[in-house]
């Protein structure tokens, strides 16, 4: 019987899988059905006192263990194709077996992060995770330049996960936590009181941990509140490529500084808030300016009265030695890494205890292994962990899997409340999937989903293809040893 179960395994499998024609799982079950009616009952096994039962039942007690979706030995990647919608790149991973591994290039990443890595992964096990990650992490850089060999990891982990059955957080050592705790995020509004009152609407959804953005761009036009702003406006400046832009300028060369009449007009942001959603809630707040660490630490002491969850980015996340200064001239927790690449790059923030939380992407910091790595050395310095996200719910779920394995966990950015197409994107999973400031963790295997293909059709960014042949990727053109 064991002998016959086992070549049930290695060979009942579709012989062949492009993006054009993937096998469903109803193929594949009927496949193993047929196959095994052959092999098995009609080939003399003998199923004892079990075929007495009717035959339908009797294989699928039999077979209810075997894993009809693929032989992951023999797993081998054939392809990698893009869906962008917006700004963030949908990426699938196919295989030769009829299962494919879905990730998102980081948002507001270019999509080419990703596809200059397919001719290096083509033809390997994509549950070899940690052996391709190897060798690729070297393309991987800081903010969304680590977006493209984290959204391969990701796909990786989506696809191993389906190879064997399990969900991710399994295959990452088992989950700590059933549901996973949300912090919402909040735009700027300019009126304080508009503001207060959006933050209490996300209360009253549901979400138990909140962060708002509050920074220099709203007091900017406001007489006497800052000084040396002049030379870069406009503050905001996100989308300036101009290397000396505000936007592209680190915050310790700006010089800009704020006043007194500044720092109350900010303050007043904090608390209104705090009168509209009292102080049993956690409320954070990011997004403050490109100022030096002092006026930082004069902010900070500033919305002290208004026991703030933490201050988010402060200044760069490389600047450790400033970030060790705000953090020990302050009490409110301080919490950076958003931007950064790999658990490597953590290690100086988190070994000088430069800040109280870290705060990797997996969208950035190389995917969902590396986010957990990060979490657990984080863990043995006492540091807890929150996450940034701000991309599709492929990721998001994903992330969900990460975190649930993860012990020192504090709260998951959702980025999207205000997108009500933003869940519609995928299918084959309970919704909404954000419910009362928590989201179950899936017990499908892998992530959890699919694609709903037709929303992301409808959703795809002018130009762009659904899964377009990415054929000019194929071929690896360099030697990429960085050693001799």
């Amino acid at each position: 019987m064991k002998k016959n179960i086992r070549h049930l395994q290695q060979t009942d499998l579709p012989v062949e899988s492009t993006p054009e024609s993937d096998k469903t799982q109803k193929t594949v079950q009927e496949n193993g059905r047929r196959s095994f009616l052959q092999k098995a009952g009609l080939g003399g096994l003998s199923l004892g006192g079990m075929m007495m039962l009717p035959i339908e039942d009797t294989i699928a007690h039999t077979t209810s263990k075997v894993n009809r979706n693929s032989n992951p030995s023999e797993l081998k990647i054939t392809d990698m194709r893009i869906a962008q919608y917006g700004n963030v790149p949908l990426l699938k991973i196919y295989t030769n077996q009829g299962i494919h591994g879905l990730g998102d290039v980081r948002d507001g990443g270019d999509k080419r992060y990703a596809l200059m890595l397919k001719s290096r992964i083509l033809g390997e096990n994509p549950c070899n995770i940690e052996k391709i990650f190897k060798k690729i992490e070297q393309f991987g850089g800081h903010g969304r330049q680590g977006g493209g060999v984290s959204g391969v990891e990701m796909a990786l982990w989506d696809l191993a996960g389906k190879a064997y059955g399990v969900p991710l957080y399994q295959l990452m050592g088992g989950k700590f936590r059933d549901k996973v705790r949300i912090y919402v995020d909040t735009p700027t509004m300019k009126d304080p009181d508009e503001f207060a009152e959006k933050m209490k609407e996300r209360v009253d959804q549901g979400f138990s941990l909140l962060k708002m953005d509050i920074g220099i761009g709203l007091i900017k036009d406001i007489e006497d509140t800052l000084t040396n702003a002049e030379p870069w406006q406009p503050l905001r400046g996100w989308t300036d490529r101009d290397v000396m832009s505000y936007a592209q300028t680190p915050h310790q060369f700006t010089h800009i500084q704020i006043s007194q009449k500044g720092l109350e007009r900010m303050v007043e942001y904090a608390a209104k808030a705090r009168e509209k959603v009292g102080y049993e809630i956690p409320l954070a707040i990011d997004h403050f300016g490109h100022m030096g660490y002092n006026e930082m630490i004069k902010l900070a002491e500033a919305f002290g009265p208004y026991n703030i969850a933490w201050l988010e980015d402060l200044i760069p996340w490389q600047n450790t030695d400033q970030w060790k200064r705000i953090t020990e001239a302050i009490t409110t927790p301080t919490l950076t890494g958003e931007d950064t690449y790999h658990k490597k790059n953590f290690k100086d923030l988190i070994e000088n205890r430069a800040v109280d939380i870290v705060h990797p992407d997996p969208g950035s910091a190389g995917g969902y292994l590396q986010t957990k790595k990060i979490g657990d050395y984080a863990e043995e310095f006492e540091i807890g962990m929150a996450v940034h996200h701000a991309a599709s719910p492929v990721s998001f779920m994903g992330t969900v899997h990460a975190i649930a394995a993860t012990y020192n966990f504090i709260g998951l950015e959702h980025h999207s409340v205000d997108n009500p197409w933003w869940e519609d994107l995928v299918t084959g999973i309970d919704k909404p999937l954000v419910k009362d400031g928590y989201v179950k963790v899936p017990e499908a295997p892998g992530i959890g989903l699919e694609l709903n293909e037709d929303e992301v059709k409808r959703r795809l960014k002018d130009g762009e293809e659904f899964f377009a042949p990415t054929d000019d990727w194929n071929e690896l053109r360099s030697w990429d040893r960085t050693w001799s």
